[in-house]
């Protein structure tokens, strides 16, 4: 990834940054104009509230939510209303539009986002879905890029096996299907972890499974560790009550009965019938798992 894009896509979120373009700014409501209302942004001085965009009950020295942006005349403005993705974010947008600067995509604002020629990494088609990462160009205008390996790396930092993050999801592999963690790594959900169906560019919760030697990510749909198993135990004692006490499986069961039945690998099953065993809440027989009367 080259040190511009890398940049591009970090907004400053210092304490003594003015605005943030291109993100959500939490600003107070200063006076109401000619234009309409304005908000004090700091060193970057007062930001116009576009009016058609303006909730009803707006009134000076509210605290708002606002997307802070730079209009067709490259003076700030402010909206309250949300994009699907912001700077330093993937987003799963559908293209509006072809023009001869490139393609412009919906993402949940009047004035739809451009995708330009150079930032595609294959040429786009008018009504088709893609994921886009939002950056900031060298103008600091608001832009899109397909070119998502320019800012996704494969090699993670600052996270560890258990933790919580954001996914969205990506394409299928031989293996499963790469997921974008936090907006800045890739990562892999294994066959194994896709226990509920997912669709590319989907948004989720999701869970580091594990950080590899060469710093990849391996994924978790569900919490990891002890939580997870306690989790599962959970789901399973609530399975076996509504079966009437008896459930079919054990720790000889085909690992596909299992999934079917549980929606749970069998490793995770097992596991879990074990903490039902060692809380005597259970007694378990090769392919049968039955509550304790």
């Amino acid at each position: 990834m080259s040190d511009t894009k890398a940049d591009r896509v970090k907004p400053d979120m210092s304490p003594t940054a003015a605005v943030v373009i291109g993100r959500s700014n939490r600003l107070e409501v200063v006076r109401r104009g000619r234009a309409g209302f304005y908000a004090d942004g700091g060193e970057d001085g007062q930001i116009l509230i576009l009016p058609q965009h303006t909730a009803a009950d707006c009134a000076v020295g509210q605290w708002l939510d606002l997307f802070v942006f730079l209009d067709a005349d490259g003076h700030l403005a402010a909206t309250p209303k949300m994009p699907l993705a912001q700077v330093g974010e993937v987003g799963w947008f559908r293209v509006a539009s072809l023009s001869p600067v490139g393609a412009f995509l919906d993402w949940g604002l009047p004035k739809d986002l451009l995708l330009p020629f150079s930032e595609q990494q294959a040429p786009v088609e008018q009504g088709r879905q893609l994921l886009a990462m939002v950056f900031r160009d060298e103008r600091g205008r608001l832009a899109a890029s397909t070119r998502l390996d320019d800012f996704i790396a494969d090699e993670a930092s600052g996270l560890k096996s258990g933790d919580e993050v954001t996914l969205v999801m990506a394409e299928r592999t031989d293996l499963g299907r790469k997921a974008i963690v936090n907006h800045r790594f890739w990562g892999l959900l294994y066959h194994d972890e896709l226990t509920t169906p997912v669709r590319r560019g989907q948004r989720m919760r999701g869970y580091i499974r594990r950080v590899r030697e060469d710093g990849r990510l391996d994924l978790s749909l569900a919490p990891v560790g002890m939580a997870r198993l306690e989790g599962a135990a959970g789901e399973v004692l609530a399975l076996l009550k509504r079966s009437g006490g008896v459930l079919p499986l054990g720790d000889k069961s085909a690992p596909e009965a299992i999934r079917a039945s549980t929606g749970l690998s069998k490793n995770a099953f097992k596991q879990a019938i074990g903490i039902l065993y060692r809380q005597r809440l259970v007694e378990l027989a090769a392919n049968e798992t039955r509550l304790r009367q």
